[in-house]
């Protein structure tokens, strides 16, 4: 099953509320003919945009090719969260890395989270990002849990951007019934993820990157010079970049092995009016502790964006609005009667360890992907440290590279049954609360 066409229309965003609000950008033409470059990038999204922004920043000629619309994956579809440190949690990093490592990758989180906020001030990109993500708990256990790791995060490493929150200090946050405390990291922050892309690719535009959109990859010629070949077209480059994520397919096995693509869906309600304050009286983004995570935000005109449901084919369920329903009424059983506008899923990636797979596939092959959930801040990252690879500062990607993969048990054929057995336990565990 090609992902890239699977549950879309060709050349098309979702019919998102990201989409339906978004800044235009005027249509990219496909690739035609034999085109040279020094490096040709895969992908538009966050990765790819930022990797081809940076190079050409730095005076490369590069080309990139999208199968489909710039910011048309994840990039343009996700929670909008801008968080902090790594997808898992620092002391459990600690015990993969070592504290030496680990420390370094929390100092990279950070400046990923910067370079997103620098790019989007430098740019003057309009999405809308504003500070605060609070993470919440719905037994004591997890609020436990929560409060010792913002005490770890001050104790061992200076970060003293998080509130803890009892009970009543969560309610005047996010007033669920559900919930009984948590953390707000005032040092993250949340976007219009679809309008943050579309920002990157006018500003790598400008900067002189060539994008071609609706030019889909069907085979690399690796060798001295790569060869990268569509149905109406070539790029020969001295380097790749590969920015795929959830659309990798077929393009490279040592990838697909230790990436998987899955699916997340979101609804826009109808805007809430008054009601916002019966959600979420601060406007910080909130994400909640459960293995399947639920996470939502207010949009700019005054919708709750709820993210939530597990769904572990590639076909998107027919009515996305029931699914995502289903979790939405248990944090916020007061919205029963609200009407959903707006309801689209999107594919995104995980890795086993649920941290990003950086690698050079091949000697000017590098590839990025399986963000986890975690990719506004990490993707535009790696964009980043893959530029400063190839110009020949590669300290950065490589201390990514450096963490240890796990290829998905029984390869691609039986990865996604068996990852469907797990999920499955784990989301019947949260619905059991055990």
């Amino acid at each position: 099953m090609n992902l890239l066409y699977a549950n879309d229309r060709r050349g098309q965003y979702p019919q998102s509320w990201y989409a339906a609000t978004a800044t235009p950008l005027e249509r990219f033409e496909p690739l035609r003919g034999a085109q040279t470059a020094d490096v040709c990038v895969i992908g538009g999204g966050y990765t790819g945009l930022s990797a081809a922004l940076h190079l050409a920043q730095a005076g490369r000629k590069v080309v990139l090719l999208e199968a489909q619309r710039v910011g048309f994956g994840a990039s343009g579809r996700n929670g909008g969260q801008l968080g902090t440190g790594q997808r898992v949690e620092q002391d459990a990093l600690e015990k993969l890395v070592g504290q030496t490592h680990a420390t370094q990758l929390w100092h990279m989180g950070l400046e990923a989270v910067q370079l997103v906020k620098d790019l989007i001030a430098k740019h003057d990109i309009d999405c809308h990002l504003k500070p605060g993500v609070a993470w919440t708990a719905s037994d004591k256990s997890d609020l436990n849990n929560l409060h010792d790791y913002a005490a770890f995060l001050q104790k061992r490493y200076g970060y003293d951007q998080i509130e803890t929150l009892d009970h009543a200090a969560l309610q005047s946050v996010c007033p669920s019934p559900d919930y009984t405390g948590g953390i707000l990291d005032r040092g993250a922050a949340h976007l219009h993820p679809l309008n943050f892309a579309l920002g990157l690719a006018q500003a790598a535009r400008d900067a002189g990157v060539v994008i071609h959109e609706g030019s889909a990859v069907h085979h690399i010629d690796q060798g001295t010079r790569v060869k990268v070949a569509t149905d109406a077209g070539h790029v020969t480059a001295d380097h790749v970049i590969l920015g795929c994520n959830g659309y990798m397919g077929g393009l490279n096995r040592k990838v697909a092995a230790r990436v998987m693509p899955i699916n997340n869906f979101i609804v826009a309600t109808e805007p809430l009016g008054e009601r916002v304050k019966d959600v979420l009286p601060r406007d910080v983004a909130v994400a909640d502790s459960r293995f399947v995570v639920n996470y939502f935000r207010l949009s700019h005109d005054g919708r709750l964006l709820f993210g939530g449901g597990e769904s572990y084919g590639y076909k998107f369920p027919k009515d996305i609005a029931a699914k995502v329903r289903k979790p939405m009424s248990v944090i916020f059983p007061q919205l029963a009667d609200v009407k959903v506008d707006y309801a689209w899923g999107g594919t995104l990636a995980i890795t086993m360890r649920r941290l990003p797979y950086m690698a050079r596939v091949a000697p000017n092959i590098l590839s990025a992907s399986g963000y986890s959930g975690h990719g506004v801040g990490t993707a535009t990252h790696a964009g980043k440290l893959m530029a400063q690879a190839l110009i020949g500062d590669g300290d950065g990607f490589d201390a990514m590279a450096a963490i240890p993969s796990q290829r998905f048990p029984g390869g691609p054929a039986m990865r996604t049954p068996l990852l469907t057995l797990a999920m499955s336990w784990y989301a019947l565990r949260d619905r059991l609360g055990v």
